[in-house]
């Protein structure tokens, strides 16, 4: 909690910065916990200190200085670099980022007038941008999403680092080779705002369906060959149509299900709720994260059951709440 005493200028714009700070973090962190625990470092430091604001000039850029910099002191502290990154189990930190908090960055963006955090660009929040930026040194991770992403003049990226402008660019060099080897290329100018297509949302419901009867061949109809199912923090790997029809076999024995579409990363997703035999009411579980290409789910992602209130989900299904 803030304190409660009257807030500093510099603190009354650290509040109305604090969704776009707390993605800024997010993508630094792969953490949406981690990216909250930042934020509100950033934004005491900023009712301890009291600054002349014409001395100080622009309070976004001090804020966005102070929080890259805690995040690269959380990153170094808790060594988290994915070395190697062969699916998302390299990653146990990884989290999921609501889209309803997304669009509330929108928002606040849009009243603070910075036009170039207005848009949520979808290429960079999904889940496999924010895990190969995870792959890269701290400093050039920071470098490419203060430039990048935030477009920010390597001017202010180089004071923001400590660092000369000729270093600066030779990060942004390397860390765009590395993305270049690990995503597909898109200009920024072709960047998407939109959460999810129609076709998506569409086989979201499918989806949901095939999951709840526990049909296996509707299930298959809508992954690709190549299927990958990761569940961070755990380290396990599924791949291929053959453990797919493990897993949905190991989740048809295990109980009853009901899920509901939600959305994260800007990609559809579904809350899962199970009933063991002899339970009344159906529990939280897991959120599965979907990644479509080419109109099939090419790969699911798991998350727990921790992360079901940052999505505001009720931690069980009753009659009340069943929407049947």
């Amino acid at each position: 909690m803030l304190p409660t005493s009257d807030p500093t200028p510099l603190a009354k714009a650290a509040e109305a910065y604090r969704h776009q700070l707390h993605l800024h973090c997010y993508r630094m962190l792969g953490s949406f916990q981690d990216a909250e625990d930042i934020v509100q470092e950033a934004c005491l430091r900023a009712w301890r200190t009291n600054p002349d604001l014409s001395e100080l000039g622009n309070p976004r850029a001090w804020l966005y200085r102070v929080a890259t910099n805690l995040c690269l002191d959380s990153i170094k502290s808790k060594r988290r670099r994915a070395e190697t990154l062969a699916s998302f189990r390299d990653l146990p930190w990884l989290e999921p980022y609501p889209d309803h908090i997304l669009d509330r960055s929108q928002v606040a963006a849009a009243a603070t007038q910075e036009p170039g955090e207005a848009v949520v660009a979808r290429e960079t929040i999904e889940l496999a941008y924010v895990a190969v930026i995870q792959s890269l040194p701290p400093a050039q991770r920071a470098a490419l999403v203060l430039r990048d992403v935030l477009g920010w003049p390597a001017a202010d990226i180089a004071e923001t680092l400590d660092l000369s402008i000729a270093a600066v660019n030779s990060l942004l060099q390397r860390a765009r080779a590395t993305l270049r080897g690990r995503l597909p290329r898109k200009e920024r100018g072709a960047w998407v705002a939109h959460s999810t297509t129609r076709a998506e949302r569409l086989l979201l419901d499918r989806f949901i369906r095939a999951h709840e009867s526990g049909d296996l061949a509707a299930t298959l109809e809508l992954v690709a060959e190549d299927i990958r199912v990761t569940m961070p923090p755990a380290p396990y790997v599924f791949e291929g149509t053959a453990d797919m029809a493990t897993l949905v076999a190991r989740a048809k024995a295990t109980g009853a299900w009901r899920l509901q579409p939600v959305f994260a990363n800007r990609q559809p997703a579904a809350a899962c709720y199970l009933r063991r035999e002899g339970e009344s009411t159906f529990s939280a579980y897991k959120i599965d994260v979907l990644h479509v290409v080419g109109g099939k789910i090419a790969e699911i992602t798991t998350f727990g059951v921790k992360h079901f209130d940052a999505f505001k989900l009720p931690p069980a299904l009753n009659g009340d709440n069943l929407g049947e």
